[in-house]
């Protein structure tokens, strides 16, 4: 144990210089500065450049980005030089490599989660999510009205906003050939989406890190008529929306609000859904009571982003413990009940299951007794209920990416619920900017 200690202070304090950055005079925390061992390529899904050898990067791979006057950081390797050193006041990342397994994307090392810098894009990225209540109705106004456009590019734009509101999904990029084959909202293919008469669609593809989305949804009619039109006279590997790139599409969106893009619906949907989710179905009650409501709004927002994860190889024996702690219990609240009927008739106790002789209690006591019993057996049904409800739903991307942190703040003050119940010590520090909201905030 003493070596473990030994071992992880001296690592402290070796990478303690690589942890902090100077920035306006303020020391802030550097985020990930680890540059990736080289080893072999797994890549998420069945990624074409699986099993490929990533190589190491050298102290000559890396640019780095400083203040003019600041001193130059020391090159770890003797006899090694850093590739450029910059001066580049105006973008927000400390360096930066080539991937080396596609030389297009670039690795960055940027400040921490919470710092200032980010804690400030963002309160500007949910800002701008609010913003959007202003704009939704003539929006969808106006994208309703296209629905039946003449012009195609003008039908396919409404469709796509209307599938990126209504379901959130991803704008979606083309793909090159040495990339997993993932899809969005923009590059869906004819296979990916199958009808269902008279209004349902069946959405089946890859999306974001190779998770299945597998959906079926009730659509409007002039958008099942529209898809229909767009399939027509294509093959299955056909782009569904052929008219469009996400591209043509952004700057669309840029026109009906500034800045908006497909990003801003998914924040705007997810902030929404838990914001009027905790206000319908919040009722007084105990902290665990509240939990079980929050958690099951998370849910609704998981589900919506497509949120997934696959089920704990831990999971069915945590499962098989919480029911044997149960019936353990169940067997104490029997002698428990034996107890007080007797105590009521001026009777001692019963002998306890190993034979010995148990203290004899007032029937208020063995009242109170019964009563936390129950409370205990209450509480782990819940646990068991929350765990298989959320198995293979992963809650923790909405709350770091796309919910509101002001909402789960108000209403932890509103409702008396302390926030270490929701955000772990890394979220608090990260939405440190939302922690003094007025408990009466509303997305």
């Amino acid at each position: 144990m003493q070596e473990k200690k030994a071992l992880k202070e001296e690592k402290l304090k070796q990478e303690e210089k690589y942890m902090w950055a100077i920035v306006d005079g303020v020391k802030e925390k550097v985020g990930n500065f680890r540059v990736e061992p080289p080893g072999l390529f797994r890549g998420r899904g069945e990624h074409p450049k699986m099993g490929k050898l990533k190589k190491r990067i050298h102290p000559r791979d890396i640019i780095i980005n400083i203040g003019e006057d600041a001193p130059v950081p020391e090159c770890p390797i003797p006899g090694e030089r850093w590739k450029e050193i910059r001066h580049d006041n105006t973008v927000t990342w400390l360096c930066y490599w080539s991937d080396p397994i596609n030389p297009k994307l670039f690795k960055y090392v940027f400040l921490a989660a919470s710092s200032s810098l980010k804690g400030q894009s963002d309160k500007e990225k949910y800002e701008k999510a609010r913003l959007l209540k202003d704009y939704i109705e003539n929006i969808r106004a106006a994208y309703t009205k296209d629905f039946t456009s003449k012009d195609i590019t003008k039908q396919q734009i409404a469709v796509a906003t209307y599938l990126i509101d209504k379901l959130a999904l991803r704008a979606g990029n083309e793909k090159d050939d040495d990339e997993a084959d993932t899809v969005g909202c923009c590059t869906l293919k004819v296979e990916n989406v199958t009808r269902e008469a008279p209004n349902k669609l069946q959405f089946n593809f890859l999306g974001k890190d190779s998770i299945k989305y597998e959906n079926t949804v009730e659509v409007e009619l002039p958008v099942y008529n529209a898809i229909l039109k767009f399939q027509k006279d294509k093959g299955p590997s056909d782009d569904l929306f052929d008219k469009l790139d996400t591209n043509k599409l952004n700057t669309h969106l840029k026109e009906l609000m500034p800045g908006l893009t497909a990003k801003v619906f998914r924040t705007y949907n997810a902030s929404f859904t838990l914001d009027d989710k905790l206000a319908k179905d919040t009722k007084d009650g105990d902290v665990a009571e509240k939990m079980v409501v929050y958690n099951h709004a998370n849910k609704e927002v998981a589900i919506i982003c497509n949120h997934q994860r696959s089920v704990s190889k831990s999971h069915s024996a945590q499962m098989t413990k919480l029911n044997e702690k149960i019936d353990e219990l169940q067997a104490v609240l029997k002698e428990l009940k034996v107890d007080l009927d007797r105590a009521r008739k001026g009777k001692p106790p019963t002998k306890s299951s190993d034979g010995k002789s148990k203290r004899n209690l007032a029937p208020e006591a063995l009242e109170k007794k019964i009563s936390q019993t129950n409370a205990k057996v209450e509480k782990m049904r819940r646990d068991m209920m929350t765990k298989e409800d959320l198995k293979t739903i992963a809650l923790g991307t909405s709350k770091l990416n796309y919910l509101d942190p002001r909402i789960t703040v108000a209403w932890c003050k509103r409702h008396e619920v302390p926030i270490e119940k929701i955000f772990n010590k890394s979220l608090i520090a990260k939405f440190a900017w939302a922690m003094d909201v007025d408990p009466d905030f509303r997305f």
